[in-house]
């Protein structure tokens, strides 16, 4: 009979041994089929074959994460289980099998919106391929400087739309309307702007709206290349920290194995002598 310690290492995400890597493989291709029938319009038979087998697979892990959660918690027993349901990935887990009971039960319709609710099984992917799990890590670690960064971005596109409203009040010569016609319009092209994503669906024709352009283009490259370092360089201290945690754990091994080998050596020659 299978134990409940063995069920738990098998949905615990890249444990050693061929059955639990089988496994993982199997969240990742169940969760990649379960939204093909995202990517077409028309829906055929083969589609709900995908979602059924998907869902099916996807509620079974579900399930056992449940009545294993208190094996990953430093919790109480009857607290983890009460608990788990309302973690952050469980309530996740959830919302991403809904769309299945819309399948068995046609009569809860739900929305073509909430069929999109599958999408968040991709959270799942990240801690079944190690290098996102590290990404992860990094974000969670570093998430005061990043909002920081996000903040300073926010503020700055919004006080560069505002500049822009109500400094480029020349007609687009050709539309024959103002060029930024509401608010919302000068905050989009101020966003993609800061981005130096530059779509040219929306630019200014002064002089002031153009130079505004210029230096808003400048602090984007600056904005956004901070990001990018602090996620880079979390990255890589990351990724040392579990290098030379998993180097310090062999050793460990290593020494344990070395110490009972000179045990057992001198047993032997007891023995020998005796």
């Amino acid at each position: 009979m299978l134990s409940r310690k063995w069920i738990g290492d098998l949905v615990e995400p890249r444990k050693e041994g061929t059955l639990f890597r089988a496994y993982d493989y199997l969240m990742i291709v169940a969760i990649i089929v379960g939204t093909v029938p995202l990517l077409y319009r028309e829906q055929i038979r083969l589609f709900w074959y995908f979602d059924i087998i998907s869902g099916a697979i996807y509620l079974v892990d579900y399930i056992l994460r449940w009545i294993t959660c208190d094996l990953r918690s430093d919790k109480p027993k009857w607290k983890a289980f009460l608990l788990y349901p309302f973690t952050p990935m469980a309530i996740l887990d959830l919302l991403s099998i809904l769309p299945t009971f819309n399948l068995l039960a046609p009569a809860y319709k739900l929305t073509k919106a909430m069929r999109l609710l599958k999408i968040l099984r991709f959270t799942r992917i990240v801690y079944y391929i190690g290098p996102l799990d590290i990404f992860v890590s990094v974000i969670k670690k570093q998430w005061k400087l990043l909002m920081a960064v996000m903040l300073v971005a926010f503020f700055v596109i919004l006080i560069t739309a505002i500049v822009i409203f109500q400094s480029e009040h020349e007609i687009d010569p050709v539309t024959g309307e103002y060029v930024f016609k509401s608010f919302y319009d000068a905050f989009y092209w101020a966003a993609i702007t800061l981005t130096t994503v530059g779509y040219g669906d929306l630019y200014p024709v002064s002089n002031l709206g153009k130079t505004l352009s210029i230096i808003s283009s400048l602090f984007g490259i600056a904005t956004i290349a901070l990001p990018s370092s602090i996620i880079t360089a979390g990255y890589m201290q990351e990724l040392n920290r579990r290098v030379k945690a998993k180097n310090g754990d062999q050793e460990k091994h290593f020494g344990n194995d070395e110490h009972s080998s000179m045990q057992q050596q001198y047993a032997d020659y007891k023995i020998t002598k005796k």
